[in-house]
């Protein structure tokens, strides 16, 4: 099944992956989320949508009272985005795969899985984080798996 985007005139997609927010250090990471925050600062009036590849987090472990600590500047950023009703698409990665409602309820962020298609006016895309969809790595797909297991996720 496809998504169906509209691409207003003037309006651009942009596209965002690996920024490992939250490593190596603080420091690091806090000028890294800063730098994102100025980048969705910059490009808001112009985007029809926000695409996040998966591992923007280094870590991301959501439990169901608490969020993950930091990336406050960050995260309210991307809340006042959808507000705005410019759409935020996050593809989790193999860093931040243990994402599960928070970005959904709390900032109407659509949260997806698995690579998706996109029909945007005549094109198609095929969007999503990439790893393990090749051939190989046959011991990570299956550590891959484990880690997706909900009852793996709940111990």
């Amino acid at each position: 099944m496809a998504h169906d985007l509209t691409l207003p005139p003037g309006k651009k997609l942009f596209f965002a992956s690996d920024c490992h927010l939250g490593e190596p250090d603080y420091q690091t990471s806090r000028d890294r989320e800063k730098k994102m925050v100025s980048w969705l600062n910059r490009y808001e009036d112009q985007a029809a949508g926000f695409f996040l590849l998966g591992d923007i987090f280094d870590f991301w472990f959501e439990y169901n009272h608490v969020i993950p600590k930091g990336y406050v500047r960050f995260l309210g950023k991307l809340a006042e985005i959808t507000d705005r009703g410019i759409p935020v698409f996050f593809f989790t990665g193999n860093h931040d795969m243990w994402l599960f409602d928070y970005f959904s309820k709390e900032l109407n962020i659509s949260v997806f899985r698995e690579p998706q298609t996109f029909r945007v006016n005549q094109a198609r895309l095929q969007v999503g984080h990439g790893d393990g969809l090749g051939p190989g790595q046959t011991s990570y797909k299956i550590l891959k798996v484990m880690f997706s297991n909900p009852l793996c996720q709940w111990l």
